[in-house]
């Protein structure tokens, strides 16, 4: 939390009557409120990204937190937490890919690839 106070500008503010009886206030803030923001307003000039966003990325991150077990990685430090996240991916995505090409070439043409 970064704190804010402006003398000057409190002297001069339209709700100054509605504040503490002060000579400034002290406002804290998130050092990252900002990039809150920005990304708040970005969901209200284009709230249809947010629908797009559950439909391509929230199902397969919750199908990869339950294989997990929902609650937290199994490694500690953050280059071992990113391997694990990759080796998830990774299996979900050729998860994936086997159902897909299950579903346009058919089982018998899959078996002969992986025997081959």
């Amino acid at each position: 939390m970064d704190p804010y106070s402006h003398p000057t500008a409190c002297s001069s503010c339209a709700l100054k009557p509605r504040c503490k009886p002060a000579k400034t206030r002290r406002i804290k803030r998130w050092v990252h409120e900002g990039v809150l923001d920005a990304m708040q307003e970005r969901l209200d000039r284009m709230p249809e990204a947010m629908m797009i966003r559950r439909q391509t990325v929230e199902h397969p991150f919750d199908t990869l937190t339950a294989w997990m077990g929902a609650t937290h990685f199994l490694t500690r430090t953050l280059a071992k937490v990113r391997t694990e996240m990759s080796l998830q991916v990774l299996a979900y995505d050729m998860k994936r890919m086997i159902q897909i090409m299950i579903q346009i070439l058919g089982v018998g043409v899959l078996i002969t690839a992986l025997r081959a």
